[in-house]
């Protein structure tokens, strides 16, 4: 991955410019597409996570968890103009009596405010609705990061609540999550 120094906001895409996706499972947004993860996206979701600005959110993870975690069918590299700028996963729960999916999703902080963490969330959602059926999606961001919970809103992210104590940062004490859910009607 390229430093992202670069990167100043989404400039329009030109028709020779936009990722070709038809055919492959990626996800295409607005400006951003969604490939599936490769091992080739180890190092730099790797270099995404340990940057300090991303760390003090997705704390702990080495490239062993990453291979573990962050590779397959559930996770995407976040790519702008070609280049991996962030990766976004999902998870699902199948229970038909509580059926939905959650995701959350990470940007190097060069790619931070051009709106381009919620195209990759609409992006997924838009998936996880028509294609994965589900009707229902949650995220949880720290409820300290306002900066993750106004792109969620602008979305279409609506507040349920904040759920204490919900994770260890990597200062090792408990910290609040603010539970939010979209429904299809929202995006």
């Amino acid at each position: 991955m390229s430093s992202l120094g670069h990167v100043s906001g989404p400039a329009p895409l030109r028709a020779d410019d936009v990722p070709e996706t038809e055919g492959t499972d990626a996800l295409a947004g607005q400006t951003v597409v969604l490939r599936p993860t490769e091992p080739r996206h180890v190092g730099e979701f790797l270099a995404i996570l340990q940057h300090p600005e991303v760390a003090r959110w997705w704390a702990g993870y080495d490239l062993e968890r990453v291979r573990r975690e962050l590779l397959g069918p559930h996770c995407y590299a976040v790519e702008l103009a070609r280049e991996t700028v962030g990766l976004i996963i999902f998870h699902e729960e199948d229970d038909p009596d509580y059926r939905h999916a959650g995701l959350d999703v990470a940007l190097h902080p060069d790619a931070h405010g051009q709106g381009l963490g919620a195209d990759a969330v609409r992006a997924l959602a838009r998936y996880l609705f028509d294609v994965r059926g589900h009707h229902r999606i949650v995220i949880d961001p720290a409820a300290t990061n306002e900066r993750a919970i106004r792109s969620y809103r602008r979305v279409g992210f609506r507040d349920v609540g904040v759920m204490r104590r919900y994770e260890r940062g990597g200062d090792g004490t408990w910290h609040d999550g603010l539970l939010m859910d979209l429904l299809r009607e929202d995006l």
